[in-house]
Parts: structure tokens; sequence; C-alpha cells
């Protein structure tokens, strides 16, 4: 007799984020879907390597300094969409977007995406940090889906969270670049890391402390970060991060003809 894994409700997915601050959605593209999404990945990546700008995404500050990571590397560009049809289709992926549906209701708007390449045995870390200082919104809604296109272990330098830190809000020096309450009281060595499979997305609120350990493995980790909020919140005036401002599901409450005509 075999048993299968009861899917989660959309309250008991909203209910473990509400606590934690993360949930990981097992399994929500297919293999089929993901071998696609990897054959875009890497024909962006090579893309990217084949031009004259500058793709490494590695940081720096006292943290990167202190782990001595000063010969790794991170392939990165915001907006895949741009870039891939298949990536594109993605974004709009029944399974996806139903739990970010659970997450932040009804309406969804899209707010960037970000490509990472971990190369094997020198992918560059992220210490830990909290993502709101990047591109705050009014109401906080703000959140992140990695959508993993490879295996993402500990030695490959997968996600790594602290569980509830979310209920902190907007800390002070939180970009994990500057020596600040983050990095003195939550060492990425005590976080939890999130593994995942090929086809799983991690979705994680903006207040949430995360990093990455470097890739050390002999493996390439590849991830699609997807930036999210509720269709009725919108971005502090004054940011100049990039900002698609696409509804994905339901409306965009706060788009006027200006907004929309913007490139």
């Amino acid at each position: 007799m075999s048993h299968t894994t009861p899917i989660p409700t959309a309250d008991e997915i909203r209910a473990q984020f509400l606590e934690h601050g993360y949930y990981h959605a097992k399994g929500v593209f297919s293999p089929s879907e993901v071998a696609e999404l990897e054959r875009d990945f890497d024909r962006i990546v090579h893309q990217l390597l084949s031009s004259d700008e500058e793709t490494n995404a590695r940081w720096s500050g006292p943290e990167m300094d202190k782990m001595n990571v000063s010969d790794t590397i991170v392939t990165h560009t915001h907006n895949v969409q741009k870039y891939s049809a298949a990536w594109t289709k993605a974004l709009l992926h029944k399974g996806f977007l139903d739990v970010a549906e659970a997450i932040l209701g009804e309406d969804i708007v899209l707010h960037h995406t970000k490509l990472f390449q971990k190369p094997a045995e020198n992918g560059a870390p992220f210490p830990m940090h909290q993502d709101w200082d990047y591109f705050p919104s009014v109401k906080d809604t703000m959140i992140a889906g990695v959508i993993h296109v490879s295996r993402a272990t500990d030695e490959m330098g997968c996600l790594r969270v602290f569980p509830g830190t979310h209920k902190l809000g907007r800390l002070d020096q939180s970009n994990g670049h500057s020596d600040g309450e983050i990095l003195r009281n939550y060492p990425i060595e005590k976080a939890m890391p999130v593994e995942a499979e090929p086809g799983d997305v991690v979705f994680f609120h903006y207040f949430t402390i995360h990093g990455s350990y470097p890739n050390r493995s002999q493996d390439i980790r590849k991830t699609v970060l997807v930036q999210l909020l509720s269709g009725d919140d919108r971005i502090e005036d004054g940011i100049g991060h990039p900002n698609a401002r696409i509804a994905l599901r339901g409306f965009n409450h706060h788009i006027t003809r200006s907004i929309a005509n913007e490139d």
C-alpha cells in the first residue's frame, strides 16, 4: 500500500509562513519544466559571460573579509523574463502562484527577478542579512520565491535562515555589508540550512534573516529569486532598484498611466 504526502492547504501554507517567515514548497515545477528552465538558465549565463559586462555579484564588506572568499564568483543578472519566454512562463506557473497567493493574497505583483549561479568550488557566499533595505515597500508585504533548477545542499551554498526573525521587523545595518546587529547576533553557522531539490521553491519574507555559505562542492548551484509583493502595496518613493510592476495574478492597485509608460 503506497502512502502519499498530503498537499498543504492555503491556510496551512500561510500559517507556516506567518510563524516561521519562510515556506519550502516541494516539487512545484515538474522535471520536464525544470529541464526547460535549466536549458534557458544556461543560455542566459552563457550570454552573460560572453558579454563585456560585469556579471560577478560577489559582495564586499567585513563579513566577506572574515570568510576569506576573495576568490569566489556568483554570476548574476536581474529580470530573467527579459531574456527567456520560458522564464516568463514560469512566473505565471499555477503551482508557483498558488503558493504565493496563500501568502500574499489574490493580488500578486512582480517586483523583479534575479538569476544566481554559484559555480563549483568557488561560488560566492552571502553574509546574513535582511532584504528590506534594498527595496522597502510601504506595507512590508515583500517576499522572495527562490526557484531551484539544480539541487542546493549546504555544501553547495544553499539558503540558510533564522526562522521567525521576520517578526523582528526592520533592523538597522541589515543589508549584510556592515558590521551591525545581524552579523553580531545571527552568525551564519547557527542559521538553518534549507536544502532543496530541482523544482522546489523556497519562499521567505524580506525581514527574514538569511544568507548562504560559499559553494565548495563539485556541482553548480542554479537558482532564480523572484521578488513579489501584494497588489495593494507599493515600493517607497525614491528607491532606484529595478521594479517590473507586473501583475502576475489579480490586480496592481497602485499603477498609474505615467508609471505604466515608464521603460
